[in-house]
């Protein structure tokens, strides 16, 4: 015997389940929905459970893990001597060279990078602006390099540029044009080779969301610019770079937070090296954690980095705010 509960549910009867006996006696523990929203609701709530599984075991517990460690002496080489140093790790690295020079080379390899990346990316935005079948086949062939891994760039370039045997690098230093090890290999240009390569990479991506930017232009105010007798110099100046503020700040925000963490086509092409010319934070934890085992300071290094990340990305998401309402006039 069952009777509708007031929020439209069927409750079966708890008292008369019980006498009866029947199969359904499980039900007096457990009301199941019948409505639809909550059988729907019930279902995305099972469909996250998963995401939320892989989200906390890979990213949350190893960030989590990687805070506490920091805050311990702790080598691999000797867990049993691990103890606790609070802020000690974090304290040495403001004193330490090595340090100083990979957040260094850090920084002028995304201010660097970027700022090439955002200038040819513009530039070639607007070779790209008209909708026609052959900027569209060049749009295809230049987002060729986005679709590489940047270890396999780094694989790639570091074969090219070889001095002994590599299809370019042999040639520069043949004629006299890069150092006799190479470009990778000397401390003066190894940087400037990987932010060649970095901007090779990814100025595609930069271009693609200007041009995206670019196509959502209201037509009107270009067409009005035109009519008032604007040159297309002052119509880019005056109109275009205004309104395309916040598709600038978003390439900008997504390019410089990944490039601040760069470790992928610097570990396979100089390691690092020659010296710490191109050592990079994540470089270096990475030489910390996995050369000479020393977790605590590892994490403390890649914490720094990660708070880095978070302070770039912040700054960004409110000059993207503010350009959107410059933009839009709010």
């Amino acid at each position: 015997m069952s009777h509708p509960a007031k929020d439209g549910r069927r409750v079966t009867d708890i008292s008369s389940s019980a006498e009866a006996g029947g199969p359904f006696a499980w039900r007096q523990l457990v009301s199941l929905p019948q409505s639809f929203a909550d059988r729907r609701r019930l279902f995305l709530v099972a469909m996250t459970i998963p995401a939320v599984i892989y989200v906390i075991a890979i990213g949350i517990v190893p960030l989590a893990r990687g805070i506490w460690y920091s805050f311990f002496d702790y080598n691999l080489l000797r867990p049993a001597r691990a103890h606790f140093v609070g802020l000690g790790n974090y304290l040495d690295l403001f004193s330490d060279p090595d340090m100083a020079e990979a957040l260094k080379n850090t920084v002028l390899f995304t201010v660097s990078g970027v700022t090439f990346q955002l200038v040819l990316g513009l530039a070639i935005a607007l070779a790209l602006w008209r909708d026609d079948r052959f900027n569209r086949i060049c749009l295809t062939l230049i987002l060729i390099p986005v679709t590489i891994t940047p270890l396999v760039v780094g694989l790639i370039f570091k074969g090219l540029l070889l001095a002994d045997y590599g299809l370019v690098g042999y040639y520069l230093a043949q004629w006299g044009l890069s150092a006799p090890q190479g470009l990778l290999a000397s401390p003066s240009t190894a940087l400037g080779t990987l932010v060649f390569i970095d901007v090779w990479e990814w100025t595609p991506l930069m271009a693609l969301i200007l041009l995206a930017g670019l196509k959502a232009l209201p037509g009107d105010v270009l067409e009005a610019a035109a009519a008032d007798g604007a040159t297309p110099l002052q119509r880019l100046r005056l109109v275009v770079l205004p309104l395309m503020l916040p598709s600038v700040m978003l390439a900008l925000t997504i390019r410089t937070v990944d490039a601040f963490r760069v470790f992928d086509s610097v570990f396979v092409t100089t390691g690092g090296g020659p010296g710490n010319a191109t050592n990079t934070l994540m470089v270096y934890a990475v030489k910390e954690g996995l050369s000479f085992f020393n977790v605590g300071k590892a994490s403390a290094i890649a914490n720094i980095a990660l708070l880095c990340t978070a302070v770039i990305a912040a700054a960004f998401v409110l000059l993207i705010r503010r350009a959107d309402k410059k933009a839009n006039g709010r």
